[in-house]
């Protein structure tokens, strides 16, 4: 397929745009009194096609196969199809981390991959098995490479984790560097600096050394990663008193209460921000930012359908649900 100009793709962004959920919808869905009803409001949606046998059982193959037909249409209209990868990156080092752990440990991990567009379940095992490039871009191979010679030197799994994360970091920083979009590689510095904040307030409560968190860190943020491991030596209420001076301050300061933070919540306002971010996408028609909003929001859509649908499962009231829900792109 002839790959398009980001002006000639976006139209057909604006159209996939269209299929997002409205509010309303998810509203309803919210509401919806039984698995009946929610199950008719789904099935009215465009993951409806995909639903197969139970309700409860499908519904995750449903959305999982929509994201994959999405991601398909855009890696091969896409001038450089690494504005896409950098998005489905996340899959990619998940993938990673299952299939290496199920090398170490003999295992079979191969439900646990995900689709990310670009790197198959046998080219990434191959990979894993051979130590050869099998079409893995070499900072991938690096990441296999560094975790084996982990595994050797301590025979256990931690770690495995943190040494991917951070390559992780580091491959999302190195190709908005070389895209060479201003407003990407704003946001994805602002993407590390919220990672690695999220690290050092679970590194805290985990009582985690400073050499410790010092190997997980990225050093590609905005937030000095010094100032970060300073945190990590003392308590949790002086790492939010310096979380006020950082210019996420204003995104953080209303979900802190009494001193205290909860994770969850932290997560939730960082994927709020972000989503917030690709705003400027909306008035845009030549750079990337369009196609990568357009990810964004349907990467919120999949996280909000989950709470809706498990939350409903498991007997969480509505409140419960919609607190826990991130902001729909748009609105």
């Amino acid at each position: 397929m002839k790959q398009a100009s980001y002006h000639e793709l976006n139209p057909l962004v604006r159209l996939k745009e269209l299929e997002l959920l409205p509010p309303e919808l998810l509203t309803r869905m919210l509401k919806a009194e039984n698995v009946m009803e929610l199950e008719t409001l789904f099935k009215t949606t465009i993951y409806g096609d995909y639903v197969t046998g139970s309700f409860y059982d499908s519904f995750e193959e449903a959305i999982a196969q929509s994201q994959e037909s999405l991601i398909k249409e855009f890696v091969d209209r896409v001038p450089d199809p690494k504005v896409i990868w950098m998005y489905t990156m996340r899959d990619t080092f998940h993938n990673l981390k299952a299939l290496i752990k199920a090398e170490l440990l003999d295992k079979n991990f191969d439900a646990l991959y995900v689709y990310d567009g670009f790197y198959s379940l046998e080219q990434i095992k191959t990979a894993i098995r051979t130590g050869q490039a099998s079409g893995l871009p070499e900072i991938l191979l690096e990441g296999i490479r560094e975790v084996r010679e982990h595994f050797e030197e301590s025979n256990t799994l931690q770690g495995i984790d943190i040494i991917l994360d951070r390559k992780y970091l580091y491959c999302q920083w190195k190709i908005a560097e070389k895209i060479k979009e201003p407003e990407l590689i704003k946001e994805v510095t602002s993407f590390i600096d919220f990672t690695n904040i999220m690290m050092i307030a679970r590194g805290i409560k985990q009582k985690r050394s400073r050499n410790f968190m010092s190997t997980a860190l990225s050093s590609h943020g905005s937030v000095a990663k010094e100032e970060l491991l300073d945190c990590v030596e003392n308590s949790f209420e002086n790492f939010l008193v310096y979380l006020r001076t950082t210019s996420y301050a204003e995104t953080i300061i209303p979900v802190i209460d009494e001193d205290k933070l909860d994770l969850g919540d932290l997560e939730r306002i960082f994927d709020n921000y972000l989503t917030g971010f690709y705003e400027i996408a909306q008035t845009q028609a030549f750079g990337p930012l369009p196609v990568l909003a357009l990810l964004n929001a349907k990467a919120i859509e999949i996280k909000n359908l989950r709470l809706i649908i498990t939350g409903k499962r498991i007997g969480l009231t509505e409140e419960q649900i919609r607190e826990r829900m991130r902001e729909v792109y748009g609105t």
